[in-house]
């Protein structure tokens, strides 16, 4: 009987978040065009998106806040879990350290937000709080689940850490994903759908093992499903560091409290080659004097620059998560 109200909790989060986001979008939008809160475009980046100046920026708010309230709203009949509520925590606070840089970015009219220093300290001190209660709210605690081995009771093998290692490794995963899926957001659509499905995995894996956490995780692909009818190409609006760094704190804060941290490497693959990318381009720029690796970074502006449309880039993009996740899904559901 419990497993049966999970799941229909977990269902009507997902078309809860739905129908919210697709009643604040079409009030946010306006009044984001009304604010003038347009996006700042890098004077670096690809030619085509100079075009893209001005579209509305921040709609990661009513990601949010669709996301939350969905949360909230079914844990009130479902019952309170404290995984959930500790991933809707992270990715809120993580979504305010976006609005503050979004923010400062169109006060400033300028793609440069928060400071480098002020964002990480930022991000540091949420997840170093969130970390303390994961390790002791958090079924895992400071369990990690070895990929294709299993994971809970039907697990072959898994590490046990202490929190003198546990919290070092969540700041890592937290930190890392989060700067991976800020830098996907590049493409119209793009951080939306590979998120979707990411978000769909960890909502699939909690249904399976029976914890609250399906419900926090269908609202995130409930409203992210509801924000790309604004969002695939051409966009109407972005979500904004508001939107990215809030997602990468959920996709990472799943991860944490199921125990899930080293699935990311997996299911997160473009989160990682997007990072990687950055940092082989910065690397090898350093390195040569001044050539580059790829024609640009993160990677997805390598593939577009090649000739490659921003929807081709988006599809093949979503279609490799999508196959990883069902891998990864195939490895721990053979166990049960």
């Amino acid at each position: 009987m419990k497993e049966h109200s999970l799941l229909i909790y977990t269902v009507g989060a997902l078309f809860t978040a739905f129908v919210l986001t697709n009643l604040l979008a079409p009030w946010f939008i306006p009044l984001l065009h009304r604010l003038k809160f347009g996006q700042e475009v890098r004077d670096d980046g690809p030619q085509a998106h100079l075009k893209k100046q001005g579209t509305p920026t921040m709609g990661g708010i009513f990601i949010v806040l669709a996301m939350a309230a969905s949360v909230l709203l079914c844990l009130v009949g479902y019952g309170m879990d404290s995984e959930a509520l500790l991933v809707t925590f992270l990715s809120f606070a993580f979504g305010m350290i976006g609005f503050l840089d979004d923010f400062i970015k169109i006060k400033r009219h300028h793609s440069e937000g928060l400071k480098p220093l002020q964002k990480l300290v930022l991000q540091l001190l949420c997840t170093v709080v969130f970390g303390l209660f994961a390790f002791s709210h958090s079924s895992a605690g400071g369990r990690i689940w070895i990929p294709f081995m299993g994971i809970g009771e039907d697990a072959v093998f898994s590490l046990e850490l202490p929190i003198y290692l546990y919290l070092p490794l969540v700041v890592l995963t937290v930190l890392g994903t989060d700067n991976g899926v800020n830098f996907t957001d590049g493409l119209d659509g793009l951080c939306s759908s590979v998120t979707a499905v990411v978000a769909g995995f960890f909502a699939v894996v909690a249904l399976v093992y029976g914890s609250g956490m399906s419900i926090a995780a269908a609202s995130v692909c409930g409203a992210l499903l509801g924000f790309l009818l604004y969002n695939v190409y051409p966009a109407k609006v972005f979500m904004g560091d508001t939107g990215s760094l809030a997602l990468g704190g959920f996709v990472a804060g799943a991860a944490v409290v199921m125990g899930m941290e080293l699935y990311i490497i997996i299911v997160g693959f473009i989160y990682l080659i997007e990072v990687v990318s950055v940092i082989i381009q910065v690397a090898y720029f350093k390195r040569t004097g001044g050539k580059r690796f790829f024609r640009m970074a993160p990677i997805h502006h390598h593939f577009e620059l090649l000739g490659n449309s921003e929807t081709r880039i988006v599809a093949a993009f979503t279609i490799v998560t999508l196959l990883l996740s069902l891998i990864s899904l195939l490895g721990i559901i053979i166990y049960i």
